[in-house]
């Protein structure tokens, strides 16, 4: 079967999503492709321990130009995160408590170290190209861990405070990290704030089914996607069934670690197809949990290999139990649907908690994601990622696993979703003048 669209989008998380909508909109025909049964992507809520919850992507702040545009446009408005009244923190083997002032000042001096030079190495984190970065992508986690040369104590403590985000401190580079922190204006913590404090109310649907009204898009779900060719005058994108449907453009809005699935001709830049091929290496997993009467706010953290759950916290009370949020650095290191296993790794924190249900999304092995949200290996955040961002002939690239600013968050892709769509409307418009 073979049809024509002006443009195919492929992939409907919120990258796809907005782009889908941004051009069919303006009157263009538009095809969104998806390869699961819904839309949404690594973003997903879901029912779960009688509730509805977050499985992938959750949180977003005032600060991001294209999440709070998109959230007043469609008069929706934050969830009130619960404070932690108590901080929890594993360092040299001991579980450590305090207030979250305390905690605070003790990490601040840690993390303003590992961070200080975020605003010299990208002093306009939307241009990466105004300085030569070329040292700093050469530099692992582990590499400036190691250089801060910290006691035992205090090396724990910024590996709790860094552990909630990423799986080996050797595989991940801290470019990224730093472009991050200088997008908040070289604040570590107002960084830390936007990318883990506020949720959207009534969920990332919520907002996904708003901009989906508004789309005039043609939905295929259950479409995996095979092959993208550009002939210099068409696209043509194969399905994994043997459709073929030809447009005037495409936007790949796909992850990272599931691009290799996809045969692109012409192949995409070397740079890119590096990047490809050594992939995202989170493999990280997000657990929720449903613990046993009103227990206090708290917020727990550990290093890297000192416990399986790396950052807990408590995100609300409900039905008289707590239900609580908690990040590991790797998935594998512990079985999310094992109660009981759950429960040892938090009684680390709280010796007397009792677990009664657990729920989770096991993104890694998911075939549509094989992996969670966007950490960049050395050398790929300022090469491979930039070039996957410009137009590859008719084809577009998106997603926050490729964006320059907000790498790994839900602004990240929408802000390149929009981007690949302006882009497009854009060379369109040459062809009309150009009589094409």
């Amino acid at each position: 079967m073979s049809t024509h669209y002006d443009v195919v989008v492929i992939g409907a998380g919120f990258a796809g999503v907005v782009a889908a909508r941004d051009l069919s909109v303006q009157g263009h025909s538009v095809l969104l492709l998806e390869a699961r049964d819904r839309v949404g992507g690594r973003t997903w809520t879901a029912a779960g321990l009688g509730r509805q919850l977050e499985y992938g992507g959750t949180y977003v702040h005032w600060t991001q130009p294209n999440m709070w545009q998109e959230l007043q446009r469609h008069n929706i408005p934050l969830q009130i995160p619960t404070a932690p009244t108590t901080m929890y923190w594993i360092a040299q083997g001991t579980t450590h408590s305090g207030s979250p002032e305390e905690y605070g000042a003790a990490v601040e001096p840690l993390m303003s170290r590992f961070f200080a030079d975020a605003r010299e190495v990208f002093p306009q984190p939307f241009d990466i190209g105004l300085v030569d970065t070329s040292a700093v992508e050469k530099e692992t986690i582990a590499d400036r861990l190691a250089a801060l040369d910290l006691p035992p104590y205090e090396h724990d403590l910024l590996d709790g405070a860094m552990a909630g985000l990423v799986t080996s401190y050797q595989d991940h580079g801290v470019a990224q990290f730093l472009s991050c922190v200088a997008t908040y204006f070289g604040s570590w913590a107002a960084f830390f704030e936007t990318a883990g404090t506020w949720p959207i109310e009534g969920g990332t649907k919520r907002l996904l089914d708003a901009i989906m009204a508004e789309s005039k898009a043609e939905v295929r779900l259950s479409t995996p996607v095979t092959a993208v060719t550009d002939d210099g005058s068409t696209v043509t994108v194969t399905t994994r069934d043997g459709d073929q449907i030809r447009a005037r453009a495409a936007v790949v809005a796909v992850p990272l670690n599931t691009l290799g699935d996809i045969t692109f001709t012409p192949d995409v830049p070397a740079a890119s197809r590096t990047m490809i091929d050594e992939k995202n290496p989170i493999m990280g997993s997000k657990i929720w949990v449903r613990a046993k009467g009103e227990l206090e706010p708290f917020q727990a953290v550990a290093p890297v290999g000192h416990n399986p759950i790396n950052a807990a916290r408590v995100e609300y009370h409900a039905d008289g139990d707590t239900f609580i949020m908690c990040l590991c650095s790797n998935g594998a290191d512990i079985d999310a649907t094992d109660t009981a296993a759950v429960q040892r790794a938090l009684r680390d924190f709280l010796p007397d908690i009792e677990v009664l249900e657990t729920a989770c999304h096991d993104w890694a092995t998911d075939e549509f994601s094989k992996g969670g949200f966007m950490v960049h290996r050395p050398g790929h955040f300022t090469n491979g990622a930039v070039k996957l961002r410009e137009a590859h002939g008719r084809i577009h690239f998106a997603g926050s696993d490729i964006a320059g600013v907000e790498a790994g968050a839900i602004e990240g892709a929408m802000d390149t979703g929009a981007h690949a769509a302006r882009s497009i409307a854009a060379n369109f418009q040459l062809d009309h003048s150009a009589g094409r």
